[in-house]
């Protein structure tokens, strides 16, 4: 069987689902594989799980309302943005 290759930036688009154990294990061998050749992945990684030890995590109830609309107009922007590109 022929594992297709994970570019970074899928990669990147992942770590999400990976860490909270929400892909099919095709994509967790993917995702694993990808990190064992590519150190800048790795290191990525890394961080974000010592940003999630440091900062914790934050539920939707802890966020001001206004705080939690700021930061969703602003991932949508950034969003459209990305898509605009490709």
């Amino acid at each position: 069987m022929v594992v297709e290759e994970l570019p970074c930036q899928e990669l990147v688009e992942l770590v999400t689902d990976y860490l909270e154990g929400a892909l099919t294990p095709d994509v967790v061998e993917r995702f694993e594989r990808h990190l064992l050749d590519c150190p800048f992945c790795d290191e990525y990684l890394a961080q974000i799980r010592q940003t999630i030890a440091l900062t914790g995590r934050l539920r939707v109830d802890d966020l001001d309302p206004l705080a939690r609309d700021d930061l969703l107009h602003a991932f949508r922007r950034w969003r459209d943005t990305e898509r605009d590109e490709v």
